[in-house]
């Protein structure tokens, strides 16, 4: 194996983190050529990531959460690249890792290097990529507005605390949704478009999404008498209820309008709109994921 090579795109955060170290340490005992670069400020995972195709690296990891993983994933798909993509988990709720199957360890993550790599799908909103999901309403200003020392703490459950301390602040916001075959327009408490099926350290908005199927899964949480209840079922990870007053579609792509702006959150980074598209680009990069990753639908599912 002293051809595979691949450059890991550290999290500042984790720059001391000796597990990641002796992760490198050992899959470069393996055979690997892994180098390691470190983000500092905003925009160095862009710029790193084009740094690493110049000198010719076929494979690069996102070492870090959510957000890492979409800024080295948009970056990739900016630079038209044929390289490949792999996760080192290393987040506060790893959202997209947790449903994909990828292990939280360190070294176990990179063992996926040695995984044949998978066409994945990438969303995006108004030109804008995400890779896990997009999430509107109270849930994604829960995810904004949660602190980092909050989440260093107590990892996805943060989210979940600072919902409970916000039940005060409640309120639905209104908008029209349309898509091939679908029309729904109301109030409503939460929205989740998924190309993952979690976000905000757990909450399981869309739990049938695949990263293969070349469709977004959609879930719209409704505004009930019972606002209070039915949030703290959602921020809970409780699924059962959710489900049971939600309402859900897989489609090519949505257009969402709204008499007000609506807070969106996209993998962690937040956005604001009144007219939003949200697409989806088929097998737009290849990523090495679990052979039996519950995010990879199978030719005989019937999800194509």
């Amino acid at each position: 194996m002293s051809d595979a090579k691949a450059l890991l795109i550290l999290h500042g955060k984790q720059a001391l983190n000796d597990e990641v170290r002796e992760a490198v340490r050992q899959q470069r005992e393996l055979g690997w050529e892994l180098a390691v670069r470190v983000t500092w400020e905003p925009g160095d995972a862009q710029r790193l990531v084009l740094d690493g195709l110049a000198a010719g690296y076929p494979l690069l990891i996102a070492g870090g959460g959510d957000g890492t993983l979409r800024e080295v994933a948009e970056a990739m798909l900016d630079a038209k690249t044929d390289a490949s993509l792999a996760l080192m988990p290393l987040g506060s709720a790893n959202d997209f890792a947790k449903a994909a199957g990828i292990s939280l360890d360190p070294f176990e993550a990179l063992a996926l290097l040695d995984e044949p790599a998978q066409a994945v799908d990438v969303g995006e909103m108004n030109g804008q990529a995400f890779f896990n999901m997009a999430t509107g309403g109270f849930g994604s200003r829960v995810t904004a507005t949660t602190s980092e020392e909050l989440k260093r703490f107590l990892g996805g459950g943060a989210y979940l605390l600072t919902g409970l301390t916000r039940f005060s602040e409640i309120h639905s916001a209104r908008g029209r949704f349309s898509g091939p075959g679908f029309e729904w327009e109301g109030e409503f408490l939460a929205l989740g478009i998924g190309n993952g099926r979690q976000a905000g350290g757990g909450q399981l908005l869309c739990p049938q999404a695949t990263v293969n199927d070349g469709l977004l899964d959609v879930c719209i949480v409704p505004a009930p008498a019972d606002a209070v209840g039915t949030l703290g079922t959602l921020l809970s990870g409780g699924l059962l209820g959710v489900e049971t007053v939600s309402i859900s579609a897989r489609l090519p792509w949505l257009e969402v309008e709204a008499p007000k702006a609506i807070d969106i959150n996209l993998d962690g980074e937040p956005f604001s709109g009144a007219t939003l598209r949200f697409g989806v680009r088929p097998g737009a990069l290849r990523m090495h994921l679990p052979a039996d990753s519950p995010l990879l639908s199978r030719p005989d599912a019937g999800r194509r």
